[in-house]
């Protein structure tokens, strides 16, 4: 694995008391431990935070805009800031991944079926090889769905066609 990629685990994701991410704080978990050992094995940790805007909840001058704060980024990692679902869209981030020499990437974060689901998407058309964290995502409940069934049916249907799906503890950065 070249990278891993963090995408929009902010504040404002653990604003609300009464409606958490599904499994949040083991998400969390997951991915700090993730992002240790891609340092330790001296691969780069993209984090990919989203701006929604004045007013938003993640917009870039409210509290709900930083990263959560066991997941924050250091000052030499690759920071994308972004307004739409996808990573990629009217960002630097590919250049970032090319310029880091990138070609197989692990993707974690928030939300399942929205920023996460659209720039794994996105990455696979730019041609990288993605592998996606399964239980390094998370979302939450709708009206329709619980998050939980939410989350198993993004990996049924980015396994195969998309990424490659991995549990956090056998991800390799070898």
């Amino acid at each position: 694995m070249d990278a891993l990629m963090v995408i929009d685990v902010q504040q404002a994701m653990f604003a609300d008391p009464d409606n958490l991410p599904h499994d949040g704080d083991a998400v969390v978990a997951r991915i700090r431990h993730l992002i240790a050992r891609a340092r330790a094995a001296g691969k780069p940790v993209f984090f990919v935070q989203h701006d929604g805007g004045p007013g938003d909840a993640f917009d870039r001058n409210g509290p709900g805009f930083a990263y959560h704060p066991e997941l924050a980024p250091q000052a030499s990692d690759p920071l994308v800031v972004k307004r739409y679902c996808s990573g990629f869209q009217e960002t630097d981030l590919q250049a970032l991944l090319a310029q880091a020499g990138v070609r197989e990437l692990a993707i974690c974060g928030m939300q399942t079926e929205y920023c996460v689901d659209t720039t794994l998407r996105a990455a696979f058309e730019r041609g990288y090889r993605v592998t996606l964290v399964a239980d390094g995502h998370s979302t939450f409940d709708t009206a329709e769905l619980p998050a939980r069934d939410i989350i198993r049916h993004h990996n049924r249907t980015l396994q195969g066609s998309f990424a490659t799906l991995v549990q956090a503890e056998a991800l390799s950065f070898a």
